[in-house]
């Protein structure tokens, strides 16, 4: 219960309590568990909304393409936090970002929603509404979190931890609603009913911001001049998207997500591994920070290799689950959106069993290097795509017309968490760690990145389950496997030597 008293506004987030916690997490908590929800709720519909036919509905795109629309897409939605940052520091503030960003994200599924009426130009127009709404909203509302514990220590570590319960709570929820009424209703109730979710996110945040939060985040850092420079790139920026939109839907030229998120994938690459070679030779970094800067190099790329593994679960695993998977139950065939809920379910059951495992093990002083538990995450992922190649040969085998039980799936989901598990917070926490003190914000950036072409690379392996290439599957499936594995394999090799290399650093200790 929140105890009132007369204290200001600026002291208001601590005048009650919220699970031991600033009553203010309690905002944020719903928020972005409203706001997961809508991006989680959608995310996996897009491609089998996309590759329906159009006597169901659907766009009747080829799985390719839709694949690759949804890496894009995804890839955008991380790549968006960057400038979302920026703008929110130097021009809005923290709690503006967060509300702009929800009515963007509000605005883009009622978007979306009437693509029914407006067909494709209102649909492609609400993704990328959603893509600058969480950017807006996504990096800020993690800021805010950090904020409402300025001492720092564990119980901001604490304070996260149920902030990315709610992540996953909202993860969970969404594919079990939107995938009912989406595949037995009716698609754009699938898509309203994720927007609905962000409704309540926005409702939530600005019906209790002043109250629980204060004044926290509602200053920006830059100054006069900054802020209308901000504003002058910004609406630029716009200016420039509103041009490229308009044209393409004009038909002035053809759009080929394929092509795009091949030449996406080169020009990230290529921008990551630019700004690194800036660190190393015109940063000034010391011996030790250009030692650091190299684990974070090594990181990064095997970060990309696993997400371009684990992020295939609403493109190749999606549509397996749609075509290949006996989902009945007592007469009744289940939504193909049901299995997504798996990974988020195994989150939050397995999070806290390995967060025990860490602390335990550092204990006896036994604690893995951050190499070795990214090592393990790739083995865990390898072994849940392995888990489908025998799946997709007994598909192969019956010339696709049998069904296969959703336990792969469900096991193949198990072994993926398990690797996320032991690499995502492993991978944030290296990267405040290890990065120089004067670019931890950019070493953040630099993570998101990793994800972003993680995405990318899994939409355009994603559309390889496709009937009418039954043999793509298990060689899809196989070499992802394949991947992990190889890349698991020369990581292991590389811990001992990063760990010398770090032996004289002032990070030394195994991270």
């Amino acid at each position: 219960m929140i105890q009132k008293t007369p204290q200001s506004v600026e002291t208001a987030p601590q005048a009650g309590r919220w699970l031991g916690h600033p009553i203010g997490l309690s905002t944020l908590f719903f928020t972005e568990m409203w706001e997961r929800f809508s991006y989680y709720g959608i995310r996996p519909l897009l491609v089998l909304f996309m590759t329906a036919a159009l006597a169901n509905g659907g766009f009747g795109f080829e799985r390719s393409q839709a694949a690759a629309i949804v890496g894009i897409y995804a890839a955008c939605v991380y790549l968006a936090s960057l400038p979302g940052g920026w703008i929110a520091d130097r021009w809005l503030g923290l709690r503006a970002a967060i509300w702009y960003g929800g009515i963007l994200i509000a605005c883009g599924h009622l978007a979306i929603g009437l693509s029914a009426l407006f067909a494709k130009p209102a649909f492609f127009m609400g993704l990328v509404l959603i893509v600058l709404g969480t950017g807006l909203l996504k990096p800020n509302i993690s800021a805010i979190v950090g904020e409402l514990y300025p001492e720092g220590g564990s119980r901001r570590d604490a304070g996260f931890s149920i902030f990315y319960m709610g992540i996953n709570i909202g993860a969970f929820l969404a594919p079990l609603i939107t995938g009912f009424l989406g595949e037995k209703v009716g698609w754009h109730y699938g898509f309203g009913a994720a927007g609905v979710g962000m409704l309540f996110g926005l409702i939530n945040f600005r019906t209790r911001q002043v109250r629980t939060l204060g004044k926290i985040g509602l200053q920006p850092s830059g100054t006069p001049d900054e802020q209308r420079m901000v504003k002058r790139i910004v609406a630029g920026a716009v200016g420039v998207l509103a041009a490229v939109i308009i044209a393409a839907m004009l038909g002035l030229f053809s759009i080929n997500p394929v092509a795009i998120a091949q030449r996406m994938t080169i020009v990230i690459l290529s921008t990551a591994l630019c700004y690194f070679a800036y660190l190393f030779f015109l940063a000034q970094l010391t011996r030790d920070e250009k030692k650091r800067v190299a684990v974070i190099i090594i990181l990064f790329l095997f970060a990309t290799i696993f997400w371009s593994a684990f992020e295939q679960a609403p493109t190749s695993l999606n549509l397996f689950a749609r075509d290949y998977t006996d989902r009945v139950i007592f007469g009744w065939e289940m939504p193909t959106l049901w299995l997504q809920s798996a990974n988020s379910l195994f989150v939050i059951t397995l999070a806290p069993v390995f967060a025990a495992l860490w602390i335990t093990l550092g204990k006896r002083s036994r604690d893995l290097s951050s190499p070795a538990k990214f090592t393990a995450g790739l083995l865990f992922a390898g072994v849940g795509f392995l888990l489908m190649v025998p799946a997709s040969h007994l598909v192969l085998g019956g010339g696709g017309n049998i069904r296969v039980s959703p336990w792969w799936l469900v096991a193949s989901y198990f072994f993926q968490t398990m690797g996320e598990l032991s690499l995502s917070p492993v991978g944030l926490s290296s990267m405040t760690k290890l990065a120089p003190r004067a670019f931890v914000g950019q070493m953040m950036g630099v993570w998101f990145t990793a994800s972003a072409l993680g995405n990318l690379i899994a939409g355009l392996v994603g559309g390889h389950v496709d009937p009418s290439k039954l043999a793509q599957m298990p060689q899809l499936f196989q070499q992802t496997s394949l991947s992990l594995f190889a890349a698991a394999g020369i990581l292991a090799l590389l811990i001992l030597p990063i760990r010398r290399m770090m032996r004289d650093s002032t990070m030394a200790g195994g991270h």
